[in-house]
Order: structure tokens, then sequence, then C-alpha cells
């Protein structure tokens, strides 16, 4: 069997929208599946990672066609800076700025890699009556990709699976959006027509799929995971009491709650003080950094803009405790961050911040793997943190996780190749 994924985020692009897809193409063949990718020739990614093209078989074959993306547009204006593409929303934009985030909001619908469709639809049909292809897989955000895999369904009546990585109109940055209501019915229309013409729809988490089941019953949930390295190296934990977040942390993510009871501890607990190291892997929002710096934890804290995903790795397993995250947005209960099962595999304690009946807390609960503390329970979170401190003191600090084997991407990647048999058959 063949499968043609449509995927904006492949190699060298970094972060964590490549992730899902680069582990799933790297064992579907060990299902009687082979892959074969389209993705973009000459794409804008906000973060690379050379590295990640070692992961990728010589085996497998990659399509790469050009696409004009507005952001391009930044050059001519001097901007030499790639900005993220989602969550990091200036919550204080000048003029110019206001102008830019409307424009982009209103007039680029879904997205703004929505030039991509016309000469994808073009190619791959082309393509797909020259080749013997038994299925299409589109995997977004970006959505523009779904939309290729909607106009194909339509004109050659191909066998289409559709992969939501994030939500669609309840991502966590939707409201955020200077959106007419015009636009916001536009939105609404597209996300309804895929969810109802794909055969069947992948999604990360059970509170996306009752949100998606008023359109469709063909859903099914496969979360994101981890990988293992045969060659990984084995680390020494901290010698500090190193408290370790990976990945972009956003004005949504600031739970100035932490902040103030990390500074509590540290006034209070002059040993403490001396043992606390904060990390931080990723790019970060102004506000956080200010508020590192207004709580006076600047110097217990190291910043890291960006690492390659194998270094990344090794200070997940060194850490004495993984901070998570999640966004304060009317959808944090069904937001699982990616990072969650890499944090699995490290086998290190989860300190997560998020709403304690998510779908986040509910894999935290099942796997043993750590607390997870609401937004606003400061009194909780105080007492868990020094819980894990004492625990630092006394040498056992460790966390003994139960059921992550169902999080290993082989294991996703069986349960993808069932459904993918099942939607050709």
């Amino acid at each position: 069997m063949k499968a043609l994924i449509i995927t904006y985020y492949w190699p060298p692009s970094g972060g964590s929208g490549v992730q899902r897809w680069l582990k799933f193409v790297k064992y579907l063949g060990d299902f009687q599946i082979e892959p074969v990718i389209y993705t973009v020739k000459n794409p804008n990614y906000a973060i690379e990672d050379l590295t990640l093209q070692n992961e990728v078989s010589e085996n497998i074959e990659v399509i790469r066609q050009d696409i004009w993306e507005p952001n391009n547009l930044l050059s001519l204006f001097g901007s030499k800076k790639k900005e993220m593409s989602a969550g990091f929303l200036n919550p204080n934009p000048s003029f110019i700025g206001k102008v830019a985030q409307y424009i982009r909001a209103n007039y680029f619908i879904p997205d703004a890699r929505k030039y991509w469709i016309k000469p994808s639809v073009k190619y791959l049909t082309k393509y797909l009556v020259d080749n013997k292809i038994d299925i299409i897989i589109t995997t977004g955000p970006p959505h523009s990709t779904h939309l290729i895999g909607l106009q194909l369904k339509e004109k050659l009546n191909i066998k289409w699976i559709a992969d939501f990585r994030d939500p669609w109109t309840e991502i966590d940055y939707f409201h955020q959006l200077p959106l007419t209501k015009r636009s916001i019915e536009k939105h609404c229309q597209m996300e309804e027509e895929v969810l109802k013409n794909a055969d069947s729809v992948l999604v990360v988490g059970k509170t996306m799929a009752n949100s998606f089941k008023k359109f469709t019953r063909n859903i099914e949930v496969i979360t994101n995971g981890y990988d293992t390295n045969k060659k990984e190296k084995e680390v020494t934990l901290d010698e500090k009491f190193s408290i370790v977040h990976i990945g972009m942390l956003n004005s949504d993510r600031n739970h100035k709650i932490l902040w103030k009871v990390l500074q509590e501890i540290c006034l209070e607990n002059k040993e403490f003080s001396e043992d606390l190291q904060l990390k931080f892997i990723g790019k970060l929002a102004d506000d956080i950094t200010r508020d590192i710096v207004k709580y006076k934890l600047q110097n217990y804290t190291i910043f890291f803009d960006y690492l390659a995903h194998h270094e990344v790795l090794q200070h997940q397993k060194s850490a004495q405790v993984l901070l998570l995250s999640v966004n304060n947005v009317p959808s944090a209960k069904g937001i699982i961050t990616g990072k969650l099962f890499e944090y699995l595999q490290a086998n290190r304690p989860i300190l997560a911040i998020a709403p304690t009946n998510g779908d986040l807390a509910e894999i935290i609960k099942y796997t043993n793997s750590g607390i997870t503390i609401d937004f606003e329970d400061e009194i909780k979170l105080k007492n868990e943190i020094l819980i894990l401190y004492a625990n630092f003191k006394n040498n056992t600090l460790k966390v003994d996780s139960k059921n992550i084997n169902k999080y290993h991407r082989k294991e996703l990647t069986k349960q993808l190749a069932n459904i993918i048999k099942e939607v050709i058959e």
C-alpha cells in the first residue's frame, strides 16, 4: 500500500510541528505501508533543525514543490527576522502591527499558506493519475493542507485522511485574532467541509474528538508520542534543583503564580535559593522574561533560544523536574502539548500547570508521571515544589512511571497503519 502524505512541515523544519509525521514515516514501512512525502521546496520555517534530515531514510520519496508565502514580503521592508507563526501574537502591536495582524487574519484564510493550494492540486492531480497511490493524508496546521486534500477528494474520489495536530477554530490563539464575523464564518465553513468529507479524521486528544463529532463519526484519536534511539547517551542529573521547560512559552502560558511561589520560597529558604536553577529551552514571550526579572529570578535562570532535538533530549533527561505549562485559554482542557510524551521518556517528575480535569492531566495521572496544578492553585503549587525539593535534598527525587509504552512512536504508527488499511479496504 502507498500513502501520499501532504505536509508543510518536513526537515529541515525544526520545532514541534515536524515531529509527528517524521516519526510516523519512520515506522510505516514496518506495517507494509510505503509513505511518499509531498512538501514545500522553499519554505519560510521559523525554526530549522538540520539534524532531523538524518532521520529520513534515503528510500523515502520526497516531492517538493514551490510555495509563495506572504511572510516573504517582510524582507522587502528590511526585516530578516523569522517570526513564529502561531502563539506569539503581539499583545500590544504598533499601528502597523495591528494592520498586519488584521490583514493576515482576514485575507489569508485559512492561513498564510493558502497560495500553495491551487498549484499543489494541479500538480498532485497529475501525479495521482500517473502513479499508484492508495490514500492521501493531510496534516495541519497549516490547514491549507486539508483544503488540498478536500479538492483532490472531490476531483479524484481518492481515499483521504485528515490529521489534526491542533484544532482549527478552537486552537488556543484563534480568539486572539482580529477576525471579522465574515472571516469566522469562512473558517467554520472550511473546517466543516473538511471534517464531513474526509474518510477518516485523526486527532491528538479526546476533547478535540468530542468537539469534532458534531461533524463526523469517522474520527480516531492517535496521540503524539516519544521515540527511542539506541545510540542515546547516558546522562547524569543536574547538580542543581533544576526546573526545566522545553519549547516555546507564549503569554498564555505565563502563569504568574509560578514566579510568585518561587520568589517566596527563595526568600524563605536560603538553601533553596542556592540550589534553584531554571532552564528554558525555546522562545519566550517578552512578558515572561520581564516577569522573571520582576520576581527577581533572573540570577537562577538559563535561557536557550533553540537547541537541536538530540540536545533537547539530553536536557530533559538531566532535569530534576520537568515543567509543563498549558495555555490559560478557553480551550485549555483539550490541549496536550507534544513535549509531554518526550517528558515521559525522560522519566523525570513532571510539574504541570494545567486544568486538572483536562486531557493532559488524565495522561499524567494514567502514567503516574507527575502532578498537575490548576492555573490559580497557588497553595498547592508551593506545597508540591517544596515536596519535590525535599526529595531532591534526600536524593530520592524520581518518578515511577507506568503505561508509557503505548505512547511509543512505533506503537502509535501501528494504530495509524490499521486505520489506513481500514479506510482503503
